[in-house]
């Protein structure tokens, strides 16, 4: 198919302002490894909504394209272009990517998680005025780089699926792994009914966990947390000393083996060890930037809890993600999450939609009118 010279792009100029439809560059010359893509689909993120408002946002980081969940067909592959496991990638092939990794730093080569890669090129940090301009997914095409790994992504999968998959649903199976897994049985507390708490509450339900308990809000979210295998909701309308003895209650007076933090929202970390029980893990996903947040390091002391922080996932995690989706198909309604499809000129719509609550994850597909 034909590559274009430029592509239409919702672009944040400043944060909190309505997106500027613009056109940028798309590289005439595609790199040995790297590719372009003609975007079909983009899920937002509850960190596209925070880079939008400016929750989160650092010196020079404006202008942007936002969108890191996304997926489309292949218009262009530079020599030698493979996916992670080695198949060719060949225009028209439906892909998805992760985040790109240099392959030979410290983290790529002795720790051997992309993760930790010193130079990890998040497409949310490509700024639009820069080539390759266009990384993200609100736009019409992409620039995929090299570095990027990419999947070849099985027809069976909806596009919304594979798109969210590149971060919630990955961010969440990483944040199960540095936790240890899930025992049949364990007693797991999810704070959060955004899309990260949802899948996963989905995780656990699935392991096997129980109870399986999620916090949050709207009550909308955690109605469809109970779909979702929760075995108990609890509104953040309660207060936290009835939080807790909901908890405690649920759980013979012990508390949770696993508490995970999706929500990041202030309280959060004293409300988990809170919550934890003694010799429990509480693991750390939601949080948004460096904000202060006070912990009690006693009562971590005192319950022997293993704290970890889990930051994103790799191409490991996103393919298990696609295999996570496609395995439970049948048992939760991963359409669910999703809102109905609007073109780029509604994304900024879009993202205050998710900012007051109103949907899960918008979905963006940047050929609508």
């Amino acid at each position: 198919m034909p590559v274009p010279a430029t592509t239409r792009a919702a672009v944040l100029r400043e944060h909190g302002e309505p997106l500027v439809i613009e056109e940028l560059p798309l590289p005439r010359d595609v790199e040995p490894g790297a590719a372009v893509v003609k975007l079909t689909c983009a899920t937002l993120c509850a960190t596209d909504v925070h880079l939008w408002n400016g929750t989160m946002s650092w010196p020079g980081m404006l202008p942007m394209v936002l969108g890191h969940e996304m997926t489309g067909t292949v218009a262009a592959a530079g020599p030698g272009t493979v996916d992670a496991l080695g198949e060719p990638v060949r225009v028209g092939n439906r892909i998805g990517w992760s985040e790109s990794a240099c392959g030979h730093c410290h983290g790529c080569t002795v720790l051997r998680t992309p993760v930790a890669c010193s130079s990890r090129g998040y497409g949310f940090t490509q700024r639009a005025d820069v080539w390759p301009y266009s990384t993200c997914g609100l736009a019409a095409y992409a620039y995929v780089r090299p570095g990027a790994l990419k999947l070849l992504l099985p027809d069976d999968v909806p596009d919304t699926w594979a798109a969210a998959a590149g971060c919630a649903v990955k961010t969440v199976l990483h944040a199960y792994g540095r936790a240890g897994g899930i025992r049949p049985g364990a007693a797991v507390v999810v704070q959060g009914a955004g899309a990260l708490g949802l899948v996963a509450t989905a995780v656990a339900a699935a392991s096997g966990a129980g109870p399986v308990i999620t916090v949050g809000a709207p009550p909308a979210r955690l109605e469809l947390a109970r779909r979702f295998g929760a075995d108990l909701v609890i509104g953040l309308d309660s207060p936290a000393d009835e939080r807790l003895a909901l908890v405690k209650e649920a759980t013979g007076g012990r508390g949770a083996d696993l508490v995970l933090d999706m929500a990041g929202a202030p309280g959060v970390a004293a409300e988990a060890v809170d919550l934890a029980a003694w010799g429990g893990t509480y693991v750390i996903v939601g949080s948004t930037g460096p904000h202060p947040d006070p912990v009690p390091l006693g009562t971590i002391m005192g319950k022997e809890l293993t704290v970890l922080g889990s930051l994103n996932g790799d191409i490991g995690d996103y393919h298990r993600a696609i295999a996570f989706l496609r395995g439970f198909r049948s048992r939760f309604d991963w359409d669910a999450m999703f809102g109905a499809p609007a073109g780029l000129g509604a994304a900024t719509d879009a993202l205050a939609a998710m900012s007051r609550h109103d949907e899960v994850k918008a979905v963006i597909h940047p050929w609508l009118p």
